[in-house]
This record gives C-alpha cells, structure tokens and sequence, in this order.
C-alpha cells in the first residue's frame, strides 16, 4: 500500500487489535482496495476482502463484500520456531493442487512426515513442499497464489 493512501487515513499506534482491525477494513471500504496489510516489528495485520465473480446480469450489482481479517502475527518471531517449514526456492504458493480445490492442508490438521502441504510454483515447474516431520499444522503462514522468497516462513508443524 503507498505512503499516500496510508496519510489519508493513518491508523492510531496504541489501539487494540479489534479497533486496528476495524480502521483497516474502514480503509479498504473506502478506498476500494481489496487488501491492506500493516507490519510494526514483529506484530504483522493483513485484512483482505472476499471477492466473488458473478455473471453479468441484469439486475443491480451486488453490494462489495465486507473485509475479513486474514492473519495476525504471534507474539514470536516465527522464523525461529522448531517447527518452521520455510520455502526452499523463489515462486508462488499454492495450498491447493488446482483453483478452487480443496486445501492440502488446515489449521489443526495431524500430517505425516513426507505428506504434501502445499505447492510452489517456480518456472513453471510446481513443486511439492513435503512435511519434514509428523505432527499437527499450527500456523500457515502464506495465503494462496502469494509470491515467497527462499527461505520465507510458510507454515509451522508441531
């Protein structure tokens, strides 16, 4: 997001989560943006709003769907969790194998070492990132069709 939109409408520094949430999903209704993020240390808001296709119609457009609050960061940096799953090369992520298929993965889900947990697209080749331990998925960190960099967090098993 540029400097100049966040001047228009800059969020308070000592506000709590829910309001901090709040100003950014006022910002997206007003500026028409379909994603906001905001990063102070190690605390990271991202807050995008759900968009939907519909054929053309007759009929009045529909009213834009209401922001969702998408990640907050831990408390902990997650670089440095045992658990940390990282991307081992430049591309974009993928948590499904297709468009509009169901996730390899959930939050809370038990996966077995060797298990796929999601794909990263590099040069047109898509690559499986496997499990490198059994346990249970705490935290993904990337969204579908987000560009990573090597050694980027992306999830955390446990």
């Amino acid at each position: 997001m540029s400097e100049q939109t966040m001047s228009k409408a800059p969020v308070r520094a000592n506000v709590s989560d829910q309001e901090l949430v709040r100003d950014l999903a006022d910002i997206l209704n007003e500026t028409g943006l379909t994603e906001i993020e905001i990063e102070r240390g190690d605390f990271r808001v991202r807050i995008a709003r759900q968009t939907t296709i519909a054929a053309a119609s007759g009929g009045a457009p529909a009213a834009p769907p209401a922001p969702v609050a998408l990640a907050a960061a831990a408390p902990e940096d997650p670089a440095s969790h045992p658990g940390l799953v990282a991307s081992p090369m430049v591309g974009t992520a993928y948590l499904a194998p297709e468009p509009g298929a169901k996730p390899f993965i959930e939050v809370g889900a038990t996966v077995r070492q060797g298990q796929t947990l999601l794909i990263v697209e590099a040069m047109k080749t898509m690559n499986a990132i496997q499990s490198p331990r059994a346990g249970v998925v705490r935290e993904i960190l990337v969204t579908d069709g987000q560009p990573v960099e090597f050694g980027e967090p992306l999830l955390i098993v446990d």
